[in-house]
């Protein structure tokens, strides 16, 4: 795949439509080294250029860390897509000079999409696209609130709930917390020529679910259509059950050979670090396993969520039951955030975070050794 992108901007293209009570944002290479997303845009943007389509949404498509892409790296210091704090945000709204290049990427990023938030009125969408070091089969990434459920049922794809859980700060965790519909797509291996397919598939498939384009304006509808649902499994949803995180300094090498969504049993060695051996907790199907220098996760490990436990979640959420959690013992709500509980851990351990995430909380550790939660909905 050619990697060279000169002269990119922050905003690669964009269309405003008055009428429009949509507005679509589509982010490429927030990690430098996954140029798939910017070629993916730039196939569709040339296509609505020479085809003079007009569409019925305001469409913005944005590049993420403008340095790391030009020189193919993931980050210059610093991962840019775990520094979406609300404690981040307040450092660089106040800052004119910055102390890395990610912090002078995100401060602009984040000017940008304010920029557009405070622009339009109506639904906003979110699509983040990616993608991985190990290869696989395009998938979903969503925080699990309905309104991401409801607009991720448009594509037959894997869809991953929660990842938001065990990353610090990702760009979509901080636009969820806003309401808005945000998804990240991981559209195949770096290296992959098929990625930029499956981005350019993506992107058009995120048109039609928005009804934002007319399907009869679409050359090769039904190639896209299949692109992505050829190599794809059904559409289930999966969560993560267990999680390796890299410490500072730690020698971590990944068995050869894992592809995304590979199953796995538990006690399996998975990988090496410093000389020992690395074996799975538990049995499910391994998840972005790492095969790159940077990055501070391993792998995870994912299992089905069962058609009951999604169902009867989405009905416990629209009757609002998430109040009787608030009258356990042990449970406080947060007063400078409505939408935000402490947990005693003793009182979380024996309800289960599960339990938090039938009612839509995500669970969010703090200093103090007390658990956070955070509605999603």
């Amino acid at each position: 795949m050619q990697h060279l992108i000169l002269d990119l901007n922050r905003i690669i293209y964009n269309q405003l439509n008055p009428e429009a009570t949509t507005t679509l944002i589509f982010i490429g290479g927030i990690h430098g080294n996954e140029p798939a997303g910017i070629y993916g845009l730039q196939k569709v943007i040339k296509s609505i250029r020479e085809n003079d389509i007009q569409l019925r949404c305001n469409f913005y498509a944005l590049a993420g860390n403008l340095n790391a892409i030009q020189k193919n790296i993931r980050y210059e210091t610093s991962d840019l897509n775990r520094l979406w704090t609300r404690e981040n945000i307040q450092k660089i709204k106040s800052k004119t000079t910055f102390g890395s290049q990610e912090e002078k990427e995100q401060s602009e990023l984040y000017n940008c999409i304010e920029n557009i938030l405070n622009s339009h009125t109506g639904t906003f969408i979110f699509i983040d696209l990616h993608t991985t070091s190990a290869e696989t089969i395009p998938f979903v990434t969503i925080s699990d609130s309905l309104l991401n459920r409801q607009f991720v049922s448009n594509f037959k794809l894997p869809i991953i709930l929660g990842i938001e859980e065990y990353l610090d700060g990702p760009l979509l965790t901080y636009i969820n917390e806003f309401g808005h519909i945000a998804l990240g797509f991981e559209a195949g291996q770096h290296e992959d020529p098929k990625a930029v397919e499956n981005c350019e598939a993506f992107i058009w498939q995120t048109l039609l679910a928005s009804n934002a384009v007319d399907k009869r304006n679409i050359e090769h509808r039904e190639f896209y259509k299949q692109t992505l649902s050829k190599d794809s499994l059904s559409t289930d949803f999966y969560e993560i059950s267990d999680r390796y995180h890299l410490k500072k300094g730690e020698h971590f090498t990944m068995n050869a050979g894992f592809k995304n969504f590979d199953s796995v049993k538990k006690s399996q060695k998975l990988a090496t670090s410093n000389e020992e051996a690395i074996k799975a907790s538990v049995s499910g199907k391994i998840f972005m396993p790492l095969y790159q220098s940077q990055g501070d996760d391993g792998f995870f490990i994912i299992t089905k969520i069962s058609v009951f436990w999604l169902q009867l979640s989405s009905v416990f959420r629209k009757l609002k039951l998430h109040h009787i959690l608030r009258v356990l013992p042990g449970v406080q709500q947060d007063k400078k955030n409505a939408n935000a509980l402490f947990v005693n851990p003793k009182i979380a351990a024996f309800l289960t975070t599960k339990i938090f995430h039938l009612f839509g909380y995500r669970k969010k550790v703090i200093k103090t050794g007390v658990w956070y939660f955070i509605k999603r909905d």
